[in-house]
């Protein structure tokens, strides 16, 4: 999908800032994730950590239930802010959650610390994602 300028720039400018927010004392890596919802709503995350690691979230399945919790269910772009001197990639884990609620064809902006962005989408950061679509396709069977 491609996206007006000033919609990108405010999903950058989004992600960064809620990554100054992110609790992140083990790592000391900040992410923010800034998610556009088909309707045009705009939601974002940060990654929280837990003393209990297994238990910390990451700031794109933070901005995705966020974004649930507020009703919203097919997203068209994220943004994703690291302090990586290069852009930095959702977790595994975050692909598969962005894939149940977005097409292959979901912006993905990767942005460094300096802002250098890398632009891509779902499908390849994420090929032939395991989708509900299986899960249900298997139940017929």
């Amino acid at each position: 999908m491609s996206l007006d300028p000033t919609t990108r720039q405010t999903l950058i400018d989004r992600a960064r800032e809620v990554a100054e927010r992110a609790y992140a004392p083990a790592s000391r890596f900040p992410v923010g994730a800034a998610l556009l919802a088909e309707d045009g709503r705009v939601f974002v995350g940060c990654n929280v950590e837990n003393a209990s690691y297994g238990l910390s979230i990451c700031a794109e399945r933070n901005a995705v239930f966020h974004a649930v919790a507020e009703g919203a269910r097919r997203f068209v772009a994220v943004a994703v802010w690291t302090r990586c001197e290069t852009p930095g990639s959702p977790c595994g884990a975050c692909r598969q959650v962005l894939a149940e609620f977005a097409g292959d064809d979901c912006a993905v902006i990767l942005i460094a610390r300096d802002g250098r962005c890398v632009d891509t989408d779902l499908g390849s950061l994420l090929p032939r994602p395991f989708r509900m679509s299986d899960v249900e396709n298997a139940r017929d069977s």
